[in-house]
């Protein structure tokens, strides 16, 4: 897989911001064309301590769900995180879509942005993420009794797929498989580099 050089990684925060703003007007937001064969989760930990990021990639074959393996060159990137629900409607699926010139989306456990109304309590009840009167995302129950998740997408797919994406790898936990077993080999990932 090609990782596009975008920018240089040494910004300062306010330089950070302004290349956010300016790459959003990159991403793609269309339906995914062509046979999805393979998806795939990933996570970052940052270790404050050893002063080191930890990133993870487990890839699934679609729609069996079976592990392949933990790294690939995926047909659509699950990110845990945001996508177009985050203040500047440019998070972690998007730059990594840019980066990577792949379809991604964002799965997050939390809110970023926005306004919600609570979602049914059953699985696949959804409600629009709004901020300041756009539509940012959606907020998606997959297990009754659980809390909801954030989905938005990344890059080169719009919302409507992200969240029937997201829906198709549902295997009856609260976090979606790849995105959940992608935090699990990181977290390993960052307890094996402690030791």
């Amino acid at each position: 897989m090609k990782i596009h050089r975008l920018h240089s990684w040494t910004l300062i925060p306010r330089r950070a911001v302004e290349l956010q703003r300016r790459l959003r007007e990159s991403v793609e937001f269309k339906p995914f064309r062509g046979k999805i064969r393979y998806v795939a989760g990933v996570d970052i930990a940052l270790d404050s301590q050893a002063g080191v990021g930890i990133a993870g990639v487990v890839v699934f074959r679609f729609p069996e769900m079976e592990e392949v393996e933990r790294r690939h060159a995926p047909d659509l990137i699950f990110c845990d995180g945001q996508g177009t629900a985050h203040p500047r409607r440019f998070g972690t699926a998007c730059h990594l879509g840019l980066l990577l010139d792949r379809a991604t989306l964002g799965v997050a456990k939390s809110r970023l942005v926005g306004e919600f109304r609570e979602p049914a309590d059953r699985s696949g009840a959804s409600s629009e993420l709004r901020d300041r009167g756009e539509v940012i995302g959606a907020v998606l129950r997959m297990r009754p009794g659980t809390r909801p998740v954030f989905v938005s997408p990344g890059h080169r797919i719009n919302l409507r797929m992200a969240l029937e994406m997201t829906l198709a790898v549902y295997d009856g936990y609260r976090i979606p498989k790849p995105t959940r077993v992608a935090d699990t080999y990181v977290g390993y990932l960052r307890s094996a580099a402690k030791a």
